[in-house]
């Protein structure tokens, strides 16, 4: 018995040693204790400093945030769920590994996990496959940039997958019971927008095998099948419900909710803006070929090296720091989007292998497979292929809460390593014939090698290398020589990469004519494998994630130091008030957010209402609105190109008495009417808010006051004194979905005013007034995702331990012998 179980965990055991072999090998500054310099994990911290001091300090979640944009639920920031007991299962599955081995390990286990059970493929060759699939270049790119949950849920998506295909398989309660366990994960994670695409995965693979199903009249298996994985799904939900009902709650507000203005109709859905879908990160229709040939548009928005043509024309021509010049510019990218941090190259190998499975799989995985690719791809071309992306953003749910359309991609990521694992499987397992092999290799080499060898030979036919960052070299005086060279370099980068994807491709299909033909044997064929892969996609991602991107811990801990303005400002020990900083890109920075409670801010998904605020006033320096918003200072360029701070003696403060109130009829009516208005005396209401007003008459009270009198970003608490009731406006965020007002402990309504602040009838008198952040989504959301939690670990444990004990029942040729 000992050795069956030796013999059965033996190579699952030995394949996590070499994946967290593979992980810190890749990551060797890890092993120094160096952690990632990461864009986003760096505007992370700032977003979230005053969340994070408050649960430091209070040993509970905020929920709010005043640090950026006025104000905002931290539900998309940082927050704790401590109900989901799925929180601690990942560390565990995870062996507790830091960022970013942590990610590369789970991709790796997680995509040999799923052609192990999913699949019943050999493990060694799965070893093979789990490579193939974890340095796709995208997943590196975007550790990089320090897009942790996007990486960790996609680590998660081969699992999901697997507890689908074991459903199918006949397993119908272990694969449920895995389904709901690993979507339970990824959810945890915290990336809808990877499971939304997840979800498209098994969408397909429903499909493929609906049609399957329909052919051989087996259709109540498979709503049998079906029933049990929304069993699965509906406790994976419930497991995370308090972030999905929060973020849901929250969604319909924010940008990716519908807009309540009506001007650009053209452009609104009951999302995010088409523009804002498309416009930046739609794939060119040439540039899928990246997942072909790395550098088919360029790489990276970055520059050249000191061998390139243009260094040399620049260096010819005498230009000081030609070298910098030349690395820092934007010059080698040619294609359509926006920027980019480097394409989404799968590997010239894994993409010969995936050819070569259209010509040899059978059955509804091919057709599962394939359909997943092509809809990915089409819809990767965003802007560029609009006919397919109006259906979508128009009429398939939820499509139209994210951008970034060419994230897509990772569905193809997905799909065309499985599949070329699979071709390998059944060559690698002998069900493919010598006649048939020898036909699809031909016909797969004279398609993948034929295109890899045009682009060797012919790399300009049908490009002139031109990008829209040309122009604006032109306009800083560039010469025509320059721009050639800028070109030619740009070409050269094609015909390298073309040649690289072409060998490539040939030592694939030598390897493989050399295992059907019995030259080599399986253990060197599957060797052969990963060395192939290793050295096709490990240099590769090591031009966008590498050494450099390391650096010390202290360098993380503290990634912004204070300005002399900053620090002037700091000194200030008013709690509450607002900062306008116009040194930085103001609504794409988080370090005014570390230290103030900032204007601006870095997030996604602001609030709608505050976006509308943005584009209409405070970017047009509309100083009522930043008055009214208690913009108490503004950093500002000083004369040595310095920040400095400066007061603004006209902000209203915390809040105030108003005089009048002007009633109107919409959304449209209400911003506009903030172009000319007096917010000291003046408060703008809709007019859905007129029957809170019943009974009230504006009175003047020249002796009226109101001050805070305390802060923390969930609990505000202000004293008020006036000898009539009146009408206080209050300069913070409206949002009704869990701040709470109170009037000397006895809640109270109040309603929005100024088309985005907080207002309130306030009695005569002297009162304690205060408002409370308490959304009841998240109290009753953790005692829903506590019970799931509890439900879902008892049925995975109570399902391992059936199976163990069947296992140690069964006869085995040791105890038999």
């Amino acid at each position: 018995m000992e050795n069956y179980w030796f013999r059965t965990l033996y190579p699952h055991i030995t394949a996590l040693i070499i994946f967290i072999v593979i992980s810190f090998a890749y990551f060797t500054p890890a092993l120094e204790g160096k952690v990632l310099r990461q864009g986003d994990n760096i505007h992370f911290r700032g977003m979230s400093k005053e969340i994070v001091d408050f649960r430091a300090e209070h040993h509970e979640e905020p929920l709010w945030t005043n640090s950026m944009f006025g104000g905002m639920p931290a539900y998309l920031i940082s927050t704790v769920y401590s109900s989901n007991l799925f929180r601690y299962v990942d560390k565990y599955i995870s062996l507790n590994l830091h960022t970013p081995v942590k990610y590369l390990f789970l991709t790796l286990a997680g995509f040999y996990f799923l052609l192990i059970v999913g699949f019943r493929m050999n493990p060694w060759l799965s070893i093979a496959g789990a490579i193939a699939f974890a340095f796709s270049s995208y997943f590196f790119i975007i550790e990089a940039a320090g897009h942790n949950s996007k990486a960790h849920a996609i680590a998660y998506m081969a699992p999901v997958i697997a507890g689908v295909v074991l459903s199918f398989r006949g397993k119908l309660l272990w694969g449920g019971v895995l389904t709901g366990v690993f979507l339970a994960l990824q959810m945890t994670a915290n990336h809808p927008q990877i499971t939304y695409y997840t979800l498209f995965i098994v969408l397909f693979f429903g499909i493929a095998y609906l049609v399957q199903a329909i052919k051989e009249k087996t259709l109540p298996q498979f709503f049998k099948i079906v029933g049990v994985l929304s069993v699965a799904l509906i406790i994976a939900v419930g497991v995370n419900i308090t972030s999905l009902w929060l973020v849901k709650e929250y969604g319909e507000v924010s940008i990716r909710g519908k807009s309540e203005l009506t001007n650009d109709q053209g452009n609104k859905t009951s999302g995010l803006d088409k523009d804002y879908i498309l416009n930046d990160y739609s794939y060119g229709i040439d540039e899928a070929m990246n997942l072909f040939i790395p550098n088919f548009k360029g790489g990276a928005s970055s520059g050249f090296d000191s061998k390139s043509k243009t260094y040399q024309e620049l260096k010819a021509a005498n230009v000081q720091g030609a070298k910098q010049i030349v690395e820092r510019s934007p010059l080698s990218y040619w294609g359509t989007q926006r920027f980019t941090s480097g394409p989404v190259y799968i590997g010239a190998a894994i993409i010969f292998l995936f050819v070569l499975g259209l010509f040899l799989v059978k059955g509804p995985v091919k057709w599962w497979l394939a359909g997943a690719v092509l809809i990915s791809i089409l819809l990767a071309w965003g802007k560029n292929f609009m006919f397919l992306s109006d259906i979508f953003i128009h009429y398939v749910p939820g499509y139209n809460k994210f951008r970034t359309v060419s994230m897509i991609l990772v569905i193809a990521e997905f799909a065309i390593p499985l599949l070329g694992m699979l071709v390998l499987k059944d060559i690698f397992d002998g069900k493919i014939a010598k006649k048939e092999f020898l036909k699809a290799l031909k016909y797969t080499l004279y398609i993948v090698g034929g295109i890899a060898l045009f682009f060797v030979v012919f790399p300009g036919m049908f490009f002139d290398f031109s990008a829209p960052v040309d122009e604006q070299l032109r306009a800083a005086g560039w010469p025509a020589q320059l721009m050639e060279a800028v070109h030619d370099d740009r070409k050269h980068l094609l015909q390298m990469d073309a040649f690289r994807s072409l060998v490539f491709v040939l030592l694939m299909a030598g390897l493989l004519t050399a295992f059907v033909y019995g030259k080599i044997k399986n253990g060197y064929f599957i060797l052969g494998l990963v060395l192939i892969f290793l050295a096709d996609m490990w240099p590769v991602n090591k031009r966008y994630l590498n050494d450099d991107n390391f650096t010390n811990k202290k360098e993380i801990k503290e990634p912004f130091q204070p300005t002399a303005a900053n620090l002037l400002i700091l000194q200030d020990k008013d709690p509450d008030f607002r900062v306008l900083n116009l040194t930085v890109d103001t609504y794409n920075d988080a370090s005014t957010s570390w230290f103030h409670k900032s204007i601006g801010g870095y997030h996604g998904a602001k609030i709608r209402r505050y976006q509308d605020l943005i584009s209409q006033h405070i970017a047009r320096n509309n100083m009522h609105v930043l008055d009214m918003l208690n913009t108490k200072y503004f950093i500002v360029p000083g004369n040595n190109k310095q920040p400095e701070a400066r007061m603004n003696p006209s902000a209203l403060g915390n809040a105030w008495f108003v005089n009048t109130y002007k009633m109107v009829e919409n959304p449209d009516a209400e911003i506009y009417a903030l172009t000319e208005f007096d917010p000291v005396n003046e408060a703008i209401v809709d007019k859905r808010f007129e029957n809170y007003f019943d009974g009230f008459n504006a009175e003047p009270d020249s002796i009226a006051r109101i001050s805070l009198l305390s802060y923390q970003p969930n609990y505000l608490v202000y004293e008020s004194s006036s000898t009539k009731e009146g009408f206080v406006i209050f300069s913070e965020i409206y949002y009704e979905n869990g701040w709470n007002a109170y009037i000397d402990g006895e809640q109270v309504l109040y309603v929005r005013a100024n088309y985005v602040l907080r207002a309130m009838r306030v009695p005569a008198g002297k009162h304690k007034i205060e408002f409370k952040f308490h959304p009841k989504a998240f109290y009753t959301g953790q005692k829903i995702s506590l019970a799931s939690s509890i439900v879902l670990l008892l049925l995975f444990f109570g399902l391992a331990g059936k199976s163990i004990m069947d296992e140690v029942k069964k006869p085995t040729a040791d105890s038999e012998g």
